[in-house]
């Protein structure tokens, strides 16, 4: 196994995904093959089962610069361990408040003497003979930053062995702060939350991003965010559709 999104973030140079939340293998292909790093298929917010994310990865297998990464449901071994033997590259673990959280996490998605997943590789190592050995080096291991909770013990976290970057989560970090949804972007303690990741971040050389959208992926990157997501499969049919519409002269609706 080889990653191409470690290897990116390793080199500390930009990664780029996007999240894809319509069930559907078409999505994951079309949006494979438009130049993204990696599509996030998440299985957090949307109803998307364990059998129709396998579908979605092995539409993206026919493209070698873009892999597949998954939000799980939950922090839970059981649930990782089956998203990575359906071929997964890396998970993005939401709600990691301390670092037990970081450490669990860890041990959930790395194979002994590191960690506690067990031997059933069924769908990751069909065709790569090379899965076991090197699969505890290449999974991407991330963790959301979306707790007021989260950022105190962010040092914490950020120390664990094995958490490759870390991952603002916006809108619940908003929430979490008690500025509620949209995020308030010119609340000076909100803005300083960001800064925080960033300083914890260099300082355990690990990734930090975001998720972005069209309005702010290149302040994001230029504040030195190099694992971000921009705006979401949702998002583009919506905007896409709403696009063609406006273009209509003398019609309304």
């Amino acid at each position: 196994m080889k990653n191409p999104v470690k290897t990116k973030l390793r080199a500390g140079r930009v990664s780029i995904g996007t999240f894809v939340g319509i069930g559907h293998p078409d999505v994951t292909e079309w949006l494979s093959h438009l130049g993204f790093d990696w599509l996030l298929i998440d299985a957090e917010h949307s109803p998307i089962g364990l059998e129709t994310i396998q579908k979605m990865i092995q539409s993206m297998s026919s493209v070698k610069g873009c892999v597949p990464i998954v939000r799980p449901q939950w922090n839970d071994p059981v649930i990782i361990k089956r998203v990575l033997d359906i071929g997964a590259y890396g998970v993005l673990i939401p709600w990691v408040n301390s670092k037990e959280d970081a450490v669990a996490a860890v041990r959930a998605c790395k194979y002994p003497p590191e960690g506690i997943r067990g031997f059933g590789p069924r769908r990751a190592a069909m065709f790569d003979p090379d899965y076991f050995k090197t699969a505890n080096d290449e999974l991407l291991i991330a963790v959301q930053i979306e707790t007021a909770t989260a950022l105190k013990n962010l040092d914490e976290i950020l120390s664990v062995e094995g958490i490759d970057a870390c991952y603002i989560g916006p809108w619940d970090l908003s929430c979490s702060l008690g500025y509620g949804v949209p995020p308030k972007w010119d609340e000076h303690r909100y803005k300083e939350a960001f800064d925080k990741v960033l300083t914890a971040s260099k300082k355990w050389n690990k990734a930090a991003g975001m998720f972005a959208t069209i309005n702010n992926i290149n302040w994001a990157i230029e504040k030195g965010f190099i694992f971000n997501s921009i705006d979401d499969d949702d998002t583009f049919l919506i905007r896409g559709a709403q696009n063609a519409l406006n273009t209509i002269k003398g019609w309304t609706h």
